[in-house]
């Protein structure tokens, strides 16, 4: 009766069902096969009184196997007869929880009569997540034993619950201490001993309420303004009233054909294609898995200005003391003031004690003297875009900092070769490029230098993980990946603008592929200005194209002192925070198009305003592939979809690229290399796309 990754105990009058299926227990079509063996073994056996389902490892079963869901072996064994199995069995089932009790792993455990679990026990179904929903049963099960409205929000959510919560909720019976299966199995002994019955769940009835209707429409309108056009939470919203409205066997039934739609649906290959990019992106073609790693368990930052106090509180919420440089006593005092106040805002809406704020902020040590670094494994430099006082910097602490101790730049465009250098350490200088907000944007451009040791790139990536960040590795080139692709997007919004198209117009394409924000919001968010600094200093080290309308739009605003929203005015005038067409905007474009002679047009079409931002981008992500700057398309995705509100629903840019087709593609950037007369090779197809075109591949075959 035992099977390699399922088994069967005997413990006394009870049977000890265990999962082991490393790491996480998924549920593979061998652990689905196991377990119906199990329980189907289970069902004559008179000396059986009750079952303990348990896993193995750090974890109860964290989900299903993704990797199967585009394969054959999908449809064996369906997780829905395993879950029938165990609910029928006519002997009392308890799972044993423990760990992350994720989606199917979820779904089984509803199918039990009774579930205990250990007091650090996570629940939830984050299929939505992948532009899925439960397909065993898990928006029929959760209403039942929950509520409709509590189990909506956690289907549509896609977030974990903690075990605390589970059990006020009722999705399980207890929480127990020390060993969970021994616990489980006195559980099942006391249910047992008092004839408790098989409590199914499937057979428990949701009670009439009137509001549900109320419910459900309010949960469909707020899904129109927060979704964006995301296609799964919808037919989540479909599944769990079809719980409310019809037999159980009947709900499986509209679940089930919900879930293969989803699971066919564009959206939910782009979701799962980005799911295995983002655990791929940690692995580095040449990298010794067994490297002894510096230690880093002190970290240092110049700067305590808004990206240098996000980059400290990073740390400061992983347990990570910071020591933290400025030039000028009040610089760092309002520096670590508004470190105090971020974390204060945060306890004023509940998400952490006032204990807490200033257990963070003890962690946190202001300094003048860059002397203070000398007990830092790490230090990062984050102040002003400017390579040559970049180089001062990084020469001053290839000075101070300790032998051994690692250098980063937080650069977003600069040579990290060059600032590598300057520190007379280049071994041990690595490019760590966060984004703003750098406290809550999850990517982490780490640039790898000429010269960066192995074991210090492997330590930036380890500590990556340690602050919670997607870190993906980036060979040096102006802007890296996201930065250097950004040109070319906004360099054709900036085209568009002179030739007649509007802020508004063009953020509303863009917009309505679902970008988070179109081109013109994102600059005036950002800063004009900044953006100006960045093309300065490009002109000063003789890397702009030979074209005088180069990023002219960007340059005259700036220097006209529009800057974006903190002036009031950039391609928009702002009203507070709300963006107003400014038909100054409109002079400012026209008269920039006499003067270079670009031809201004009555209409521009949506499509040509989509293809002429979009496909440069994807053009120059693929000479960043055939120059060896990004390891695969999927880190180029993994970039934009973190980094640049890039939508999740596309999968990121050379996915989305994918999906159009790379024909299409190069078809249309020689069709704009002809329109825009490409003086300046801005239209040439790289050559790795043509490549790929025109042998029928995708970048996901590169």
């Amino acid at each position: 009766m035992n099977h390699p990754v399922v088994s069967v105990a005997r413990r006394g009058d009870l049977a000890v069902v265990t999962i082991d299926s490393p790491p996480v227990n998924a549920l593979s079509v061998n652990v689905r096969k196991g377990l119906l063996t199990a329980f189907n073994g289970l069902v004559g056996d008179a000396g059986v009184a009750g079952v303990v389902l348990a896993c193995a490892g750090r974890t109860f079963v964290a989900g299903s196997d993704i990797a199967e869901f585009d394969s054959p072996v999908f449809d064996e064994s369906d997780l829905n007869d395993v879950c029938a199995a165990i609910e029928s069995l006519g002997k009392p089932v308890v799972c044993a929880l423990h760990g992350t009790t994720l989606g199917g792993g979820l779904e089984l455990a509803m199918a039990c009569h009774y579930r205990v679990a250990a007091p650090n026990t996570r629940l939830g179904l984050p299929e939505v997540t992948l532009g899925l929903l439960p397909g065993a049963g898990g928006t029929q099960r959760l209403p039942r034993l929950i509520g409709v409205a509590d189990a909506l929000e956690i289907i549509l959510s896609g977030s974990p619950v903690s075990a605390d919560k589970a059990q006020r909720l009722g999705l399980v019976d207890a929480i127990v201490d020390g060993d969970v299966l021994d616990q489980a199995l006195h559980f099942t002994r006391a249910l047992i001993a008092r004839q408790a019955p098989c409590r199914k769940t499937s057979e428990i009835a949701i009670a009439p309420d009137g509001g549900l209707t109320t419910l459900f429409a309010g949960a469909r309108q707020g899904l129109a303004k927060k979704s964006r056009g995301a296609f799964a939470p919808a037919k989540i919203v479909d599944c769990v009233e079809a719980a409310v409205n019809l037999p159980f066997a009947e709900g499986l039934a509209v679940e089930r054909r919900m879930f293969v739609e989803c699971m066919h649906s564009p959206q939910s290959a782009a979701l799962r294609h980005a799911f295995f990019a983002e655990r791929e992106t940690g692995k580095i073609p040449g990298l010794d898995k067994n490297l002894a790693l510096p230690a880093i368990g002190r970290v240092g930052i110049v700067g305590a200005g808004t990206m240098g106090g996000g980059i400290a509180m990073n740390f400061l919420n992983a347990g990570i003391p910071v020591v933290l440089l400025e030039v000028a006593a009040d610089a760092l005092a309002r520096g670590l003031a508004n470190i105090r106040k971020h974390y204060e805002a945060t306890a004023s809406k509940g998400r952490m004690t006032l204990e807490e704020v200033d257990q963070r902020m003890a962690l946190c040590r202001g300094s003048l003297d860059y002397a203070d670094f000398g007990d830092c494994d790490l230090v990062i430099e984050a102040v002003f875009e400017n390579m040559d006082i970049k180089k001062a910097v990084l020469a001053r602490l290839g000075e101070v900092c300790r032998p051994g101790a690692i250098i980063a730049t937080n650069t977003s465009s600069l040579d990290v070769d060059e600032l590598a250098l300057a520190s007379g350490r280049p071994a041990d200088v690595v490019g760590m490029h966060f984004f703003s907000p750098a406290n809550v944007m999850r990517l982490l451009e780490v640039v790898r230098g000429r010269e960066t040791a192995p074991a210090v790139l492997a330590a930036v990536l380890a500590l990556a993980r340690k602050i919670r960040k997607v870190a993906v590795v980036s060979g040096v080139c102006f802007g890296f990946i996201g930065n250097r692709m950004l040109e070319g997007y906004l360099r054709e919004s900036e085209f568009l603008l002179m030739e007649g198209a509007t802020p508004s117009q063009i953020d509303r394409v863009l917009e309505s592929f679902g970008m988070a924000m179109g081109p013109c919001r994102m600059m005036d968010m950002a800063g004009i200005d900044v953006g100006a600094k960045v093309l300065g200093e490009r002109a000063k080290e003789g890397t702009l194209p030979a074209d005088p309308s180069y990023r002219m739009p960007c340059r005259t605003l700036a220097e006209l002192g529009r800057h974006g929203q903190k002036t009031g005015a950039g391609y928009y005038r702002y009203d507070g925070r709300t963006p107003v067409h400014d038909p100054e905007v409109d002079r400012i474009m026209a008269e920039l198009a006499s003067r270079f002679g670009i031809a201004r047009r009555q209409e521009i079409s949506d499509e040509e305003i989509f293809e002429r931002c979009f496909y440069p981008l994807v053009n120059e992500g693929a000479r960043i592939l055939e120059e060896g700057i990004a390891y695969r398309a999927g880190d180029i995705d993994i970039v934009w979809l973190n980094g640049y509100g890039f939508p999740s629903v596309k999968g990121g840019p050379m996915h989305a690229a994918d999906v159009i087709g790379l024909p299409r593609v190069v078809a249309r950037l020689g069709h704009y290399a002809e329109q825009c007369k490409d003086r300046h090779d801005y239209w040439r197809a790289a050559d790795l796309l043509s490549r790929l075109a025109a042998g029928g591949h995708r970048f996901a075959d590169a």
